[in-house]
């Protein structure tokens, strides 16, 4: 058994909820708040067999959409406050992380 951890953006997660169902995947939904951004995530804990790991991922992978959004500088790198500007960064998408599961129950 497998444990995977996918954080997906808040425009996100309707997409990957419905594309996770669709594949008979159950998930469960916390939400979490990037540090970089401070933007909303959604973070889906799935409990899967080593062999729907793949089908896990590519269903996150279809349904996350990387998009650029500008944020002011200030938030990236001026932590003083000095003059900011726009700078285009990269959003969306899925950040993914698998780990073995010793014991799994639903009780």
């Amino acid at each position: 058994m497998k444990l995977v951890y996918a954080i997906v953006n808040s425009d996100d997660t309707y997409a990957v909820n419905k594309g996770l169902l669709k594949a008979g995947i159950r998930a469960t939904k916390l939400s979490s708040t990037g540090g970089f951004l401070m933007s909303g995530n959604t973070t889906f804990l799935i409990c899967c067999p080593d062999e729907q790991v793949d089908l896990v991922i590519e269903v996150c992978k279809k349904y996350s959409k990387k998009r650029k959004q500008f944020v002011p500088s200030s938030t990236i790198m001026e932590p003083d406050g000095a003059a900011s500007y726009p700078v285009e960064v990269a959003i969306g998408g899925a950040t993914i992380f698998v780990t073995d599961i010793e014991r799994f129950e639903k009780v």
